[in-house]
C-alpha cells in the first residue's frame, strides 16, 4: 500500500521547489509590489497644473531599485536547488 507521501509505484514524490525557494519567492513578489507601491502618486489636484512630485527621489530612484531587488530575488528563488531529505 501506497503511503500518502508516495505516488503509485511507491516512490516518494520529488517537489520541484522546496520550503526555502516558495518563502524566497513570496519575499520576492513582496518586494515587486512594494516597489510598485512606492511608484504610485505623484498627481496634482488640478490636471492643469504642473507637478514637480513625480520626479521625487522615491519614485524616480528607490522604487525601481526595490523593484529590481524583487526580480532578482524570484531568479534566486528558481534557480536555488532545494534541499531533499530523501535517503536512497
Amino acid at each position: 500500500m501506497a503511503t500518502p507521501s508516495s505516488n503509485k509505484k511507491g516512490t516518494p514524490k520529488i517537489f520541484m521547489f522546496g520550503k526555502e525557494n516558495y518563502y524566497l519567492m513570496f519575499a520576492g513578489l513582496v518586494l515587486i509590489i512594494i516597489g510598485f507601491m512606492l511608484m504610485a502618486g505623484g498627481r496634482s489636484e488640478d490636471p492643469n497644473v504642473y507637478s514637480k512630485d513625480i520626479f521625487s527621489f522615491r519614485r524616480i530612484t528607490l522604487a525601481p531599485i526595490v523593484v529590481i531587488l524583487g526580480f532578482i530575488v524570484e531568479i534566486v528563488a528558481i534557480m536555488r536547488k532545494p534541499k531533499t531529505n530523501i535517503k536512497d
